[in-house]
This record gives structure tokens, sequence and C-alpha cells, in this order.
């Protein structure tokens, strides 16, 4: 940044220098110009003065550089000092016409490329015939001469522009180079620069907030996670150590087998799912989107659930209209899958569940209503938490890891859905996922 700010102020200086050397060349080019014209309109006013008393013979004894021309009131060339030639007529140039029309004219010719210009001033004389008098003169060569001490004073200035530029662009980030965002000297400080401080501090304070809420996250998934790998483990444990020390009677071998074989199942689910919700953390690992028929796939998750719900009286049925999204298939089945499946366990015996897809807003969406035992308001919001139980001991008492809406709720997360959940305690539970449509 030092050697940005150097380079701006270095680039404004040359700018201002090259501005004013420009505005001074053109002030003294034409000041240079200026001073020729009044200078042949003098000699020009005392050469008529000549011409009156004596004549051409005047024109012939003058002592001059300058090329005299004395043109009569016809057109016609009576004296030429600068050519021997006096047949052509210079009814023509600018300055002539101007001189016959306006008593006096000026004009200055350009050379040829690499020449030097003319200067010229045409008087009228009281006789009617006009003389003129021209000189060879450079204004841009003499203004460029009269500006070159300048430019070394500009090229000295430029210098120490240089050297200042490099100073004060330091001198400006001294205080910002030195500054200790976490706790800046206020009193060194650039005001401009405090609410920029004011937002680091504040942005600082948001990522330790945040760092400091995912590491609570992560030791509460890691006890939850201990907890309830433990659980099945410890019971497992201990009917295989029953049975090995012989404690078991033959009878009830089966029944222990059993406990072990639901157990292991149970285990393996969990892991199955903190699976699906790591790979949905980190995004990856999922095949390319595709074209999913959401009402096809509900008819299909509700059919594969229709016996365990059987097993307690609940009706599982589909309804709505069509509706297609574009995402991750096997993502979008286990969505579906745990809020029919989280419908069917924590629903009264007797009860429906409902399954629901269309169209609402122009985006597609998967609604599961059921007669369930409802959510208080006050614990609405957590549901969506890893491992968190509404009623712990009917969770108890139909399984499950308590990972089910996490896994909804990373799912949508991942499709750009929203999630909208509905319940009152008895009456039952709807949670409405809308997706963002299918993509063209």
């Amino acid at each position: 940044m030092t050697r940005r700010i150097f380079v701006d102020v270095l680039l404004l200086s040359l700018g201002v220098l090259l501005i004013c050397g420009g505005i001074f060349f053109g002030l003294r080019y034409a000041q240079t110009v200026e001073e020729n014209y009044d200078a042949l309109a003098e000699e020009a006013a005392y050469a008529l003065t000549g011409v009156a008393l004596s004549g051409q013979s005047y024109l012939e004894a003058l002592e001059t550089t300058d090329r005299v021309t004395w043109i009569g009131p016809d057109g016609t060339v009576r004296y030429d000092s600068g050519s021997a030639d006096l047949t052509g007529t210079r009814p023509g140039d600018p300055e002539i016409r101007a001189a016959f029309t306006e008593g006096e004219g000026r004009a200055i010719h350009d050379a040829v490329p690499g020449g030097v210009s003319t200067i010229y001033v045409a008087v009228r004389s009281g006789d009617g015939s006009v003389l003129r008098l021209s000189r060879p003169v450079s204004p841009a060569a003499y203004a460029f001469s009269s500006v070159s001490p300048v430019l070394w004073t500009a090229l000295l200035l430029l210098l120490v522009s240089a050297a200042l530029a490099f100073s004060v662009s330091r001198r400006i980030l001294r205080p910002i180079n030195e500054m200790d965002p976490e706790n800046p000297d206020v009193s060194r400080v650039y005001p401009e620069l405090l609410p920029l401080i004011s937002r680091i501090r504040e942005q600082q304070d948001q990522i330790r907030q945040e760092a400091e809420s995912r590491e609570s996250l992560r030791k509460e998934f890691t006890a939850n996670v201990s907890h309830e790998l433990k659980t099945p483990l410890t019971s497992i444990s201990g009917f295989a150590e029953l049975m090995r020390d012989g404690l078991v009677p033959p009878e009830r071998i089966p029944e222990f087998s059993s406990d072990i074989y639901r157990e292991s199942q149970r285990l393996i689910a969990l892991v199955d799912d903190i699976m699906r919700l790591s790979r949905l953390d980190e995004a990856q690992g999922f095949p390319d989107p595709e074209a999913v028929s959401l009402d096809g796939m509900a008819e299909e998750i509700c059919r594969t659930l229709e016996p365990l719900a059987a097993r307690r009286g609940i009706t599982i049925r589909t309804a709505g209209t069509e509706a297609a999204t574009t995402g991750v298939r096997q993502v979008l089945h286990e969505m579906i899958y745990n809020l029919v499946d989280n419908a069917v366990k924590y629903n009264v015996d007797g009860g429906s569940v409902t399954v629901e897809t269309g169209i609402r807003d122009s985006r597609p969406y998967v609604a599961v209503t059921d007669t369930g035992i409802g959510i208080p308001e006050s614990e609405q919001e957590r549901v969506f938490e890893r491992f968190y139980r509404v009623d712990k001991s009917h969770s108890k008492t139909i399984g499950g890891t308590g990972l089910g809406l996490s896994i909804v709720k990373h799912g949508a997360q991942y499709h750009h859905a929203s999630v909208k959940l509905e319940s009152k305690p008895g009456e039952g539970t709807r949670i409405v996922v809308s997706f963002a449509g299918r993509e063209s």
C-alpha cells in the first residue's frame, strides 16, 4: 500500500507540473506572437510615414531585416524587398484583404514541416495602398526556450515531490501498520478509521462467539455420541458376558441373542446417521444432482413404512399433486424417510400420517402431517438439534438415534430448501419442506 500511495502522489505531482508547464508554454507562445505583431505594426507605421514623404526611394534605402512589400490600391505589387518579380498581385493573402477593408491585417503563415513560420502585418496608407511587413519567426521554439529554465525547475520539483511522496506515504501508513486491531490506541489512530476498527471488533466478537458456540456444540455432540454409543455397547457387552459365563439358561439364549442383535442394529443405525450428517456438513461425496419426482418418492417410502405403521394401527396415505425438484436422490430419500418415520414413531395408536406433495408459489414441497403427541412451542426450535429429544422416555421406548430431524435440516440446507414446523401438544405435528424448484 505504501508503494501505491507513493506512485499516486508522484503521478499527481507530475500531472500538476505538466499542466502548469503546458499552460505556461501556451501563454508564452501567445505572448511571443503578439510581441512580433506589435513590433511589425510599429515599423509599418514608421514606414508609411517615410513612403508618404519620399515614396519608393524611402523603402529602397530602408535598412531592415524584415521583408517589406508595397501594394498599390489595385493590388499591383509596387515594391518587394524579398523578390525582384513584381508582376504578381496579392489580393488573396488574408492580411492584405483585411488591410484593404479594415485598415490593418495580421496573419501567421505556417511553414512546411521542419521550416519556420512567418508573421505578417499589413497597414493601409492614406492613398489606398498597403504596406506589408513580415519576418520569419518560430514562436514555439522561442516559447520552449523560455520555458526550458522552468523545465529544469520542474524536474527539481519532481524529485522533491518524489522524496516527499515517499515520506508522506510512510507517515500515513505508519499508524495503520503499527495499529493493534485487538487493542488499538485511539489517540494514535486516524478518526476516519474508528468506524472500520469498530466493525473489525464486531466481526471478531461474532467470530469468537461462533467459535465458542461451535466448541460448545462439539463438546455436546461428543458427549451425546459417547452416551448413545455406550448404551448399546454396554447392553451387548453385558448380554455376551452372561452367555460366556454360562449364566443364561439354554431356553433364554435365543432371547439374549435377539437383544444383542437389536442393540447392534441400533448401534449400526447410529453410526450410519452420524456418517450421513458428517457428509452433509462437508457437502462432499454426493453424486451429481438429478431430476427427482417427490410424489413418486413419497409413495415409495410410505409403502416401505406401512408394515411398521400397521403394527400400531396407524394409517399412512399420500395426497396432493405431482412435484419434482433437482437434487441428490439419496439425500432427498433420507429426508422424506426420516420425516415419515418420525411421524409414525411419535404418533398415537390408531392415528394417521398424511404425506402431501405439490407446488406452492412456484416451489415444490413435501408436507408430512401426523396426529401424534405434538411438540411444545418452547421446544420446537430445538428439535432439529442433534440427539435432542422432546420426550426422552418415549424416545427410549420407540428407539431411534435422535438424528432424524438433524438430517432433514442439513439436507434442506444442502438443497437450499426451507423447513417449517407447526405443532400442538396432543394434536399432532406438520413439517413442510419447500424446495427451490427443478432446474431446466
